[in-house]
């Protein structure tokens, strides 16, 4: 029954994209209905990266909990608030990990080639997987303020305030999984894919994690002021501790944009290099 299902569901998917005439939206949701059902279908592709950021939380509101005692720039205002957006960081991480899978796993049963002969949009195929990714990390992202509130989080912005921060950790997560799907297009490899995200990893201490960016200072704050996850952090921080700063914001909205263009750019050419070989 497993296997007809599954059939069954490419048969569908196939026979959608099959029209030349169909719309780019259409399509695009199409694919990206494909690569979430793909995720889900493999759990264990999704929950270590939850716990992950979760124990993350956890144990950093547990050690540095006071550290806004006696931090210039955060007297009396809550660490819990300032440290959440790193847990945030780390899921999009996992969430990168996931779309790259998802084209692994696409690629290694031979769908892939099959969707390359269908009139389907590229930027379709790409995009799908991508937008799948940044749902994963949205959902990610939506457990870990869940535990943050738990822990006594206050947002400063309110509701509307943690809604800013999930479309930010959205427009992150579509930036980190158009590099994993780059590495799954050029490699077909799982584990090529999965190292290849651990990339990323360094960027979310090249920056201001435990401390303002003006508490740093020789090289690492060099690095801090020319990565851009330190401008995603401080929006975010800027969201959940101080209120609407619109010029914090734009910063961090430019940084995700950025990174999104140039990862989606970075797949475009693993695309290439694939319909190379074939």
């Amino acid at each position: 029954m497993g296997v007809l299902s599954n059939t069954s569901t490419k048969v569908s998917f196939a026979s959608d994209l099959r029209s030349a005439r169909s719309p780019f939206l259409v399509q695009l949701s199409a694919m990206t209905w494909r690569a979430l059902i793909t995720t889900f279908r493999t759990p264990a592709a999704v929950i270590p990266g939850l716990i992950i950021s979760g124990f993350f939380l956890l144990v950093y509101e547990a050690s540095l909990g006071n550290a806004s005692g006696f931090l210039p720039g955060l007297a009396g205002k809550s660490y819990l608030a300032f440290i959440l957006p790193v847990s945030v960081v780390s899921s999009a991480l996992s969430g990168a990990g996931v779309a790259g899978q998802s084209i692994v796993r696409t690629i290694e049963n031979g769908y892939f080639d099959k969707l390359l002969l269908t009139p389907v949009s590229r930027a379709a195929l790409l995009l799908g997987a991508m937008i799948a990714g940044a749902i994963v990390l949205g959902l990610q992202t939506a457990v870990v303020i869940g535990m943050g509130l738990l822990l006594g989080l206050q947002p400063e912005t309110g509701i509307l305030g943690i809604g800013a921060v999930l479309g930010l950790a959205l427009l992150l997560g579509t930036g980190f999984s158009g590099f994993a799907v780059g590495i799954a297009l050029r490699t077909g490899n799982a584990a090529a894919t999965q190292s290849g995200t651990f990339l990323f990893f360094p960027l979310t201490f090249l920056t201001a994690t435990f401390v303002p960016v003006s508490l740093l200072s020789g090289w690492i704050k060099t690095a801090a002021e020319l990565n851009p996850i330190t401008y995603l952090l401080e929006a975010m921080r800027s969201l959940l501790l101080v209120g609407w700063e619109g010029d914090v914001l734009a910063r961090g909205l430019l940084a995700c944009l950025a990174l999104s263009a140039l990862m989606l750019s970075f797949a475009l050419v693993g695309l290439r290099a694939r319909t190379r070989r074939r």
